[in-house]
């Protein structure tokens, strides 16, 4: 009898004259899952999450097609391909088939099939917005020197009506910051203030926000050992494939810049399943391929295997196909010149095995066929394999809705990630500074007063507190005003306006820490530090506590 799972490794299923499995060990050299559609892919990604999930490695998918979700629920006798699938248990060697559901935590960037999954924009990074958004190389300038001054005044973009508000402001103050960031001209704050708008129409204010995904959760065990999986319901997701990719590879860059360094352990401490990869490399620039080949490098010394799905092996750019040490490859159709080729440059890509002619065998497999190679106990690929894969446990097929809402139900995180938060930030900061531009007089009376009282160290903390004050002092009388204008219109006072005080006395807090560090520190006291895709240091931001 074949094990589907042991401590070391996990079934792929039946060769040609043995169980072809996949070493835990080398999991995290990462791997490709590819062919066309109708082949098999989907069962294969079904059972390896079975197969890591019960070796207690947790694990990430996104569920392109609702299938996925199925491996929440046990197969069933009344399938209507019950019999073939115990034969094919048969074929491969399990005596004792059975059904049998894993453990999956459900996620969703709307929130409508799974947890809400956030990040802010400070977190993201302008790098990856400017793929979001299709930006040339100058409006990525722009959106650059915009995170530059947030970063540098310490006002956290949260939303996008942050990022909004600082691109206005940039806007109205171009010709101050030019001589120090660069020209910045109305036309790249225009096109940039356009796409946000267009992200908002695809569903981005959903997902811009907080509270934001904390990526540690994706690392959860279940209290019988088992790995979580945790899937995307990526079927909207996908309506917007930019959004969609983005979204993926800030996760792998969350991953990157989280995790520590544990060099080769013996089981990957997360497997990243990576659904229609073609999506990441389209139209990526030369820049960001650099990034991330960077990444899919060095993420391997943290434990994260990252596994590429996709129709055809020639989407994933050599520079990172070369590093792949597992390669799964089902059946692919050659219809055209470009598939022809496409076949033989996946049969150059496995080791030589002299019983298997790869040119013929890659367009000749069955549905749930693959070709298979993996890496051995000495780091070296095993030659290639025509392999029947071994039938999943789970349920093939996509759950109810009833189904669905009892797994979310049943998850622990429904509190933490379902409501959102619109605490204080740029938005509110930058409002905070219109108002005392509204009270200038009041501004410059208490500037005066606190610079007087010396121009050492402790006079300029000194006159923090005196612009603090006076932030309060206009935010009170311009709410005041805003009041009354608004009750002699008819017009009930703004909620949002009826925290002015507070929010400039937050605001005035903010600033007070970004000065004091600028006195203590210097001019780089205030700055935010970024990863290598430019996306925000949350390790960082929790030690400066923002």
């Amino acid at each position: 009898m074949t094990k589907t799972t042991d401590a070391a490794d996990i079934l792929i299923g039946r060769g040609h004259k043995s169980p072809q499995r996949l070493l835990l060990a080398s999991a995290n050299r990462h791997g490709l899952i590819a062919g066309a559609t109708g082949t098999g892919k989907t069962v294969t990604l079904q059972i390896l999450a079975e197969g890591f999930s019960r070796a207690g490695v947790p694990v990430f998918m996104a569920d392109v097609k609702g299938d996925l979700a199925g491996l929440a629920m046990p197969g069933s006798p009344t399938f209507k391909n019950h019999e073939k699938l115990l034969q094919r248990a048969s074929e491969v060697g399990f005596s004792d088939y059975t059904y049998a559901p894993s453990p999956v935590r459900f996620w969703d960037v709307f929130g409508e099939k799974g947890h809400p999954v956030r990040a802010t924009i400070s977190e993201m990074g302008p790098l990856l917005l400017s793929r979001l958004m299709g930006l040339n190389d100058t409006q990525e300038g722009v959106l650059i020197i915009a995170f530059r001054i947030a970063d540098e005044k310490t006002m956290l973009l949260l939303d996008l009506k942050d990022l909004r508000a600082m691109l206005t402001w940039l806007g109205d103050n171009a010709a101050e910051v030019r001589t120090t960031y660069g020209n910045v001209s109305a036309a790249s704050i225009g096109a940039i203030q356009r796409r946000l708008l267009q992200i908002e129409d695809q569903g981005g204010a959903n997902f811009f926000g907080e509270p934001a995904f904390e990526i540690a959760d994706f690392l959860s065990v279940a209290n019988d050992g088992r790995g979580i999986i945790n899937i995307l319901a990526a079927d909207r997701l996908m309506m917007s494939p930019r959004l969609y990719a983005t979204f993926l590879l800030w996760l792998l860059s969350e991953l990157f810049e989280t995790l520590p360094e544990i060099g080769d352990p013996d089981k990957p401490k997360l497997v990243f399943f990576f659904d229609e990869a073609h999506l990441l490399f389209d139209e990526a620039p030369p820049a960001l391929l650099e990034k991330i080949e960077q990444v899919v490098r060095l993420i391997r010394s943290k434990g994260v295997g990252v596994f590429f799905v996709t129709q055809n092996p020639s989407d994933v750019p050599d520079s990172i196909s070369a590093q792949l040490g597992t390669r799964i490859q089902h059946a692919l159709r050659a219809f055209t010149p470009k598939e022809q080729k496409a076949i033989k440059s996946v049969a150059e890509t496995f080791r030589p095995n002299p019983g298997l002619d790869v040119l013929a065998a890659v367009t000749e497999l069955k549905t749930g066929e693959a070709l298979t190679s993996s890496l051995d106990r000495d780091g070296a690929p095993t030659p290639v394999e025509r392999t029947l894969v071994r039938p999943p446990e789970s349920r093939l097929g996509p759950l109810t809705d009833a189904e669905r809402t009892a797994v979310v139900a049943a998850s622990p995180f429904g509190s933490k990630y379902r409501d959102s938060i619109d605490r204080q930030s740029a938005y509110e900061m930058l409002a905070a500074r219109a108002v005392d531009a509204a009270d200038a007089d009041a501004q410059d009376a208490a500037e005066a007063k606190a610079n007087a009282s010396g121009a050492d160290r402790g006079s300029r903390i000194g006159g923090i507190f005196g612009k603090i004050a006076a932030s309060v002092i206009g935010a009170v009388a311009a709410k005041k005003a805003r009041d009354f204008g608004e009750r002699l219109a008819g017009k009930r006072p703004s909620r949002r306006g009826s925290s002015a005080a507070r929010t400039a006395v937050s605001t005035g807090s903010s600033q007070l820490g970004y000065e004091i560090g600028k006195a203590v520190a210097g001019p780089m006291g205030g700055r935010i530090g970024r990863g290598v895709l430019g996306s925000f240091s949350r390790t960082l931001a929790k030690n400066l506590d923002l």
